[in-house]
């Protein structure tokens, strides 16, 4: 039920505005959702790919890992892995996608040469650290894609629910109210009209009765 407005003049001009600036909202809200929608889609490939190689990158590693405990020993790998260095975070940077921050990860974060002495190590534990990097690398793209999906699904449903109410509450009401306050003033401009009409044809009678 729409709130009636005192209908001059002014408030129609005010209501016009008002609603030619709700249509442009709702256009703009529609485009956004429409460019994030497509950008959501697309990563979604993407996601697929990257999840194929995250379990082949994974793969390759847990084997490197068995092939190298035969040839250096699971003591040895263990001394090893005991001075690498514990990766707290990963680096990443940020675009954006009609006001959505999406993570993208820094290539140079992952290092491809070990960091561990050549003493007590062999090609084996060079290939089991350089493998289980690489699957590190696409289990943090695949993370990124799955955040940046999630940050884009919502802000679409969010774009949607506020053009949903423009074009179901908000536009409505007010092309009501314009109508309403339209066709209140052209009733009285015709009264007006037919009014000033019946004066006129009065004084005329009048003027011709005196004479």
């Amino acid at each position: 039920m729409s709130i009636r407005v005192i209908p001059t003049k002014g408030n129609l001009i005010a209501l016009k505005k008002q609603l030619s600036l709700a249509k442009l909202g709702y256009e703009l809200l529609d485009r956004k959702r429409n460019i994030m929608l497509r950008e959501m889609i697309a990563l979604a490939g993407v996601a697929a790919k990257v999840q194929e190689k995250s379990n082949t990158a994974f793969e390759e590693a847990y084997n490197a890992l068995r092939e190298a405990n035969f040839t250096a020993g699971q003591n040895n790998i263990k001394d090893i892995a005991n001075i690498l260095p514990l990766r707290e975070g990963i680096m990443i940077r940020t675009r954006s996608v009609m006001g959505v921050e999406i993570p993208e990860l820094i290539e140079s974060d992952f290092e491809k040469d070990p960091i561990y002495g050549m003493l007590r190590s062999d090609s084996y534990i060079d290939r089991v650290y350089l493998k289980f990097n690489n699957a590190r690398k696409y289990a943090a793209q695949q993370a990124a894609i799955e955040n940046s999906v999630y940050r884009l699904a919502y802000a679409i449903k969010q774009a949607q629910k506020r053009a949903n109410a423009l074009k179901n509450i908000i536009i409505p009401m007010l092309s009501e109210q314009v109508l309403y306050i339209a066709d209140y003033l052209e009733e009285k401009e015709r009264e007006q009209f037919f009014a000033m009409k019946l004066i006129k044809k009065t004084k005329l009678k009048n003027a011709n009765v005196t004479e």
